[in-house]
């Protein structure tokens, strides 16, 4: 009987989970929350991220920006509140989908003695990528590094730093890139490169990609919806093309300025500037 259950148009257990798979949102964060003994990180947020989208976490230090992105990688455990990583509870489940997502901070050192091939040996076997050095090769070749592979990292400027630490990212071809301010210190052509590298990695491959920065030209460029966080909630949550609208503003760093000064707009900014 199930077998001609199955035959007549019944879903299998194994089509039920691919449909669910496919409507199971990048990242859900739902009334997420960290508490220290002295400070409340995040405080009760909640957002959803579809595959294949680029979102922007904007805020001010402190704001919780990256504290966020600790427990969405399982780094760090919520106090309550919930985060789902392609389906998987975070950080009790990580280990299903850890492979399956990736991280980049210009903050974040790789081991200097090692040279730029070594380092991204280990990290592909931490991801247990195949064919691991036709991946670094292929990277290599990709992300300009091939005349870089065999020297210290210690021994890289600034700015093939960040195209090593992309690389790092990249390595296990992630579905999911949290990237904190990957293009930070970096000159305005190497910051240009690194936006236009990540474009084309997104588009090829599908990925989704929280952003976290505080420049707003490139969350104008890259990126499809922004979040805006102050003093760890969510204070909006909009495309770029409508929070310019909402605020009359002409640019992002001033709507971010905006809602970091308590002002509703260009309107009552005007307003204040106006009155004697």
């Amino acid at each position: 009987m199930p077998a001609r259950l199955h035959m007549c148009g019944m879903p299998s257990a194994t089509t039920e989970a691919a449909a669910e798979t496919a409507i199971e949102p990048a990242i859900a964060v739902e009334n997420l929350v960290k508490a220290y003994k002295t400070a409340t990180a995040v405080d009760g947020i909640t957002f959803s991220l579809p595959r294949g989208s680029v979102t922007g976490l904007l805020g001010g230090n402190g704001a919780g920006k990256t504290t966020t992105i600790a427990m969405i990688m399982g780094l760090v455990t919520p106090s309550s509140g919930r985060v789902r990583v392609l389906g998987a509870q975070m950080p009790r489940q990580r280990y299903r989908v850890l492979h399956r997502m990736n991280f980049e901070s210009p903050y974040v050192d790789m081991p200097m003695r090692l040279t730029v091939r070594q380092n991204l040996t280990v990290f592909g076997r931490l991801y247990a990528v195949e064919n691991l050095s036709v991946q670094i090769d292929r990277l290599a070749a990709d992300l300009e590094l091939t005349d870089l592979l065999d020297r210290p990292a210690g021994k890289l400027s600034s700015g093939q730093k960040t195209r090593v630490g992309l690389a790092k990212a990249l390595i296990n071809d992630p579905e999911v890139l949290l990237l904190d301010e990957p293009t930070a210190s970096l000159d305005p052509d190497t910051a240009d490169w690194v936006r236009g590298r990540l474009e084309t990695y997104r588009k090829s491959r599908g990925a989704t990609i929280l952003l976290a920065s505080h420049n707003m030209n490139e969350v104008e460029r890259l990126c499809d919806r922004v979040i805006i966080m102050k003093r760890g909630r969510i204070e909006d949550d909009d495309t770029p093309a409508d929070l310019l609208t909402r605020y009359g503003r002409a640019n992002l760093e001033d709507v971010f300025l905006d809602v970091a000064r308590g002002r509703n707009g260009a309107r009552e900014g005007d307003a204040r500037e106006a009155a004697p």
